[in-house]
């Protein structure tokens, strides 16, 4: 097993098909099927499901992978550390949708400003979505909703987030949940740890969350609210600059509901000079203090 042959795999798993990634590798289709049969019969599995015009990955193939790509993604990072130990080569950072709107743009400006030879890709997503990624080896580090409680992860307070229920301005006044118990819920999917957030409020009182229409993007949320088709929580962080902003009401939440922290979220064999970096530039331009134990990886 090589990193040539994972890099197939990983390649052909996304694709589909052996002819797209032959042609990505610059190399013929017979190559890659050599290949990756030398490496299903080292592991001594199938890795996909033939078939006419198309391969699947096996079960054993959805498994193998999560690994192949955390080799990969190592293996990258390895290299990046012979560098003097400086900034540079890939760094996929993940993000929740309303950090990347609200805390990421100036945030990474400075970023590639200092340190030029990084390559940085974002990629957005659920705090659930990007934590796994995170744990698969397939992002560096990731802005996600915390505290983190895992393992294999370490974590350190970013910025603290401010969490605020509103409404359409003729909505009655919402004091507890039961005040919201019948009215629709816009949040995103179910990884989104805002939205289970939302659902512990009421479970908490011992009441059902309503129905939950899912929302893909927060512009989309406060137009519906606004419309008086249902109640939202978002951060106030991102509800500040929208123009919808002044067309919903804010109701008050009780502190276990409302205040929260993103935080940074790197593997524990992995705190590279790309995450080091970020983490020191966060701390530098939010203000944010780590505890003692947070500053070495």
């Amino acid at each position: 097993m090589d990193l040539t042959q994972l890099k197939m795999f990983c390649l052909v798993a996304r694709t589909g098909s052996l002819a797209r990634a032959a042609e990505v590798l610059h190399r013929v289709p017979s190559n890659l099927t050599t290949r990756l049969r030398q490496l299903e019969q080292e592991l001594g599995a199938d890795l996909f499901i033939r078939e006419k015009q198309r391969l699947r990955l096996s079960p054993v193939g959805h498994n193998f992978l999560c690994y192949a790509q955390r080799i990969l993604a190592l293996s990258e990072e390895a290299l990046n550390m012979t560098l003097n130990g400086e900034p540079s080569g890939n760094f996929a950072l993940g993000a929740m949708e309303s950090t990347a709107a609200t805390r990421l743009p100036g945030l990474l400006s400075a970023y590639h400003q200092r340190y030029p030879n990084v390559a940085l890709s974002l990629i957005t997503g659920t705090s659930g979505e990007i934590i796994e990624r995170v744990r698969e080896g397939t992002l560096s580090a990731a802005l996600a909703d915390g505290p983190v409680n895992l393992s294999e992860l370490n974590s350190c307070k970013a910025f603290a987030e401010r969490m605020v229920l509103v409404s359409s301005p003729k909505h009655p006044a919402i004091l507890q949940p039961a005040d919201a118990a019948n009215d629709t819920l816009f949040a995103f999917k179910p990884s989104c740890s805002y939205r289970l957030r939302f659902e512990n409020w009421f479970r908490n009182a011992g009441l059902q969350p309503g129905t939950f229409m899912e929302i893909q993007s927060y512009h989309t949320m406060l137009a519906c609210v606004a419309s008086g088709a249902g109640v939202a929580l978002l951060p106030e962080s991102v509800l500040d600059p929208l123009p919808a902003a002044e067309q919903v009401q804010r109701h008050p939440l009780p502190a276990e509901i409302s205040d929260t922290a993103t935080f940074l979220v790197w593997r524990r064999d992995a705190f590279t000079p790309n995450v080091e970096a970020l983490k020191y530039l966060i701390i530098e331009q939010f203000d944010a203090v780590p505890d003692p134990e947070e500053i070495q990886p």
